[in-house]
């Protein structure tokens, strides 16, 4: 199936590309669509995820996948959630390096001994504008006091596996696509994809 991915990031077609075996993923671009980009003002993963893939739906009338995926940290009430992106950054003004990111959400959760988290991916498919699909998937683990690991990418680095003993940023390339928020839900999304195409 082709599928337009609700991204103005080249990298995230790259990434779902081989999660996504027997699609074809195309960008907005790829429709003449140039700077594709929705506000992301829903209040939950879901939210944002439908919103991306339906207005992208009505640009391109053809099927439309958008993901929305952060952490969700317990004792901060879900934060940074669906602001994991832009957390800490003042008045929206300049996104934080990740590093800086790190450093904030560890910085606000020195007086808590709970450290549940769990990362979050929603992935979100619209064949039509009544035909929508969504899978949703976590990578649970705890927060570290301190990161750890040079793979991976964003908070990666300060989210501890116990069941590995490993920070997400010590997994293998492999390990982590098999056990990421983002792999599970692709995993799921595929499957689905794949009845989809035997039983349109």
């Amino acid at each position: 199936m082709e599928l337009f991915v609700a991204t103005g990031n080249a990298h995230k077609l790259i990434e779902l590309g081989p999660a996504l075996p027997g699609q074809v993923l195309r960008s907005p671009a790829d429709a003449g669509i140039e700077g594709f980009d929705v506000v992301e003002d829903g209040a939950t993963f879901l939210e944002n995820a439908v919103k991306k893939a339906v207005a992208l739906h009505r640009l391109v009338g053809k099927p439309s996948l958008a993901d929305d995926s952060g952490l969700s940290v317990r004792a901060l009430g879900g934060a940074p959630g669906v602001l994991s992106a832009r957390y800490g950054s003042i008045d929206g003004r300049r996104k934080l390096e990740a590093a800086e990111r790190n450093a904030y959400l560890l910085a606000n959760m020195e007086a808590h001994e709970d450290r549940a988290c769990a990362f979050v991916c929603c992935l979100v498919l619209v064949l039509a504008e009544d035909r929508v699909f969504a899978v949703q998937e976590t990578c649970p683990g705890e927060l570290l006091r301190a990161p750890r690991g040079s793979g991976g990418f964003g908070y990666d680095p300060v989210v501890y596996l116990p069941e590995l003993g490993k920070s997400v940023a010590e997994l293998a390339i492999g390990e982590k696509n098999r056990l990421s928020h983002r792999g599970r839900a692709c995993a799921r999304m595929a499957a689905l994809l794949a009845e989809l195409e035997s039983r349109p």
